[in-house]
């Protein structure tokens, strides 16, 4: 299968290309495309709300242990984290909801003030790309199991070049009974 990020690569060449060729001096162009932005966001909150519906409605109570890495360049100690899989899920979609209003603001700040409206169109696709790609939708939309990648705590998404796999959660038995010696354990997330 090919990669996400990949594929939106591959997206954003073809949109700016797309782009070039639409006539975004024509107000009833704009509209469209505005139209579309606003659109695809609306989807991305009814996906988000069936998911956050979907579980409540699992209200899946098995306790997740799993130790927090400490923020890169912090002389802190990794923590232990102990909470349910239906606050986890909760905890991982508030996430996702913040990163995409993020992402509007940001979008409206470009196209209102600065006047860009090339990443509209974009940023109408990506975004709703990624939510039906990310952990959440592929357990509780698709119904897809969560064993091997979508076992949960699940890894920080990669960063440039998938190079963000040193601040991955750990859940091995090894790492909870270290931090726990280490005093930093029962740090309980509601």
């Amino acid at each position: 299968m090919v990669s996400p990020q990949i594929t939106n690569l591959v997206i954003i060449l073809g949109m700016m290309q797309l782009s070039k060729k639409i006539p975004f001096d024509d107000p009833q162009v704009l509209m469209g495309v505005r139209g579309l932005y606003i659109v695809s966001n609306l989807l991305i909150l009814a996906v988000s709300l069936y998911i956050q519906m979907k579980i409540n409605a699992k209200k899946d109570l098995t306790t997740l242990k799993y130790v927090e890495p400490a923020p890169m360049g912090s002389s802190e100690e990794p923590k232990l984290i102990t909470t349910t899989i239906h606050s986890y899920d909760l905890q991982q979609l508030r996430g996702m909801l913040k990163s995409q209003l993020m992402g509007v603001g940001m979008m409206c700040v470009m196209h209102l003030y600065f006047k860009y409206t090339n990443p509209l169109l974009i940023q109408s696709i990506i975004p709703l790309k990624g939510a039906f790609e990310g952990n959440l939708a592929k357990i509780h939309l698709f119904g897809q199991p969560a064993i091997g990648d979508l076992k949960r705590p699940w890894k920080a998404a990669g960063g440039f070049m998938g190079m963000g796999g040193a601040n991955d959660p750990k859940a091995d038995k090894k790492s909870i009974e270290q931090a726990e010696r280490a005093g930093s354990g029962g740090v309980k997330e509601e």
